[in-house]
């Protein structure tokens, strides 16, 4: 079974990877990983389509067969793949679920926590996956062009907006990258910082093209009429 494609495998320990993958060529997994993972999958999508109930739901479920382990430091590192989520869609608030496991939780979880706070230390640099090193350290867009996964790109480029060094051209690649996978919820939200940089600018005309272009987002059947 595939992984969330935002939460590398270099950052995942032996015990993510249990609940959330499982081998073709291994034993049967356990009924809760197989559950706990659909529906992982399920929320992470519907939250990228905007769908805020079936992504409640379906991130309880998730919860709950986790609840059947009693492992407080595997429910740490699944909440931190909701907020990873959030971050890409430039929802910029605190990580709650994971801050009330953060005791629960290893090193390189919290050392991602603080990744997406946009305030990692850089004693902690190491404990990144590789590929966001150069994001937390320098956060040139060339970084950001480089990392091959699409959902990982956002979440690095929400780090940069959080962290006040995103460009234009951060946000470009943003736009794109959500436009390719046609994901509503972060296309929204990165157009709507285009827009606003736009009228900040004072180039009424380009910020008029992007509210357009959410505005068909947002209701394709209206913009299709003459």
């Amino acid at each position: 079974m595939r992984l969330p494609t935002f939460f590398p495998r270099s950052f995942l320990s032996a015990a993510l990877i249990a609940l959330l993958s499982a081998c073709a060529s291994g034993p049967q997994p356990p009924d809760w990983q197989m559950n706990a993972k659909a529906s992982l999958d399920r929320a992470v999508a519907a939250y990228l389509e905007g769908n805020v109930l079936v992504e409640t739901q379906e991130f309880k479920r998730a919860r709950d067969e986790i609840a059947r382990t009693g492992r407080l430091d595997l429910l740490a590192r699944v909440e931190l793949v909701r907020c990873a989520g959030r971050v890409a869609s430039l929802v910029l608030e605190d990580c709650a679920g994971f801050e009330k496991l953060r005791a629960d939780a290893a090193p390189p979880e919290r050392a991602y926590a603080d990744f997406l706070a946009a305030r990692l230390q850089p004693s902690d640099l190491p404990s990144l996956p590789p590929q966001y090193r150069a994001i937390a350290s320098v956060g040139s867009d060339a970084a950001l062009q480089g990392i091959a996964d699409p959902l990982s790109r956002l979440v690095a480029a929400g780090v940069l907006f959080r962290s006040r060094r995103a460009t234009p051209a951060t946000l470009a690649l943003a736009v794109d990258t959500a436009s390719a996978q046609g994901w509503r919820r972060p296309l929204l939200a990165w157009l709507g910082a285009q827009a606003l940089r736009a009228e900040q600018a004072g180039d009424a005309q380009a910020a008029q093209r992007l509210r357009r272009r959410m505005e068909f987002v947002e209701n394709p059947d209206k913009a299709a009429k003459p």
